[in-house]
């Protein structure tokens, strides 16, 4: 048997195709909320974005996950991204 493929997913920010593992889920649920993903298995509207600092400071400012949900994202999704990059390091 072979290894198992990773699947790869887009980031938001930047548009590079990286393995899934390597990127970090926010979704959209059914009711609306929108929410850190850390398993990647939630139901919703799914979008990606990179482990860095440049990526997250970038899909901010080009409204990146606004245009993927087709909703404004409060700043404390962004403050909690921020979190979990830094405590990850």
């Amino acid at each position: 048997m072979g290894a198992k493929k990773m699947p790869a997913r887009m980031c938001t920010a930047c548009r590079e195709m990286k393995p899934k593992n390597e990127l970090v889920r926010i979704v959209k649920t059914p009711e609306g909320d929108i929410k850190l993903d850390p398993t990647g298995k939630l139901n919703g509207r799914g979008a990606y974005i990179c482990k860095s600092d440049e990526c997250l400071k970038k899909a901010q400012k080009i409204g990146a996950l606004s245009r993927a949900f087709g909703t404004e994202i409060p700043a404390e999704v962004f403050t909690e991204l921020e979190r979990m990059l830094f405590d990850a390091e």
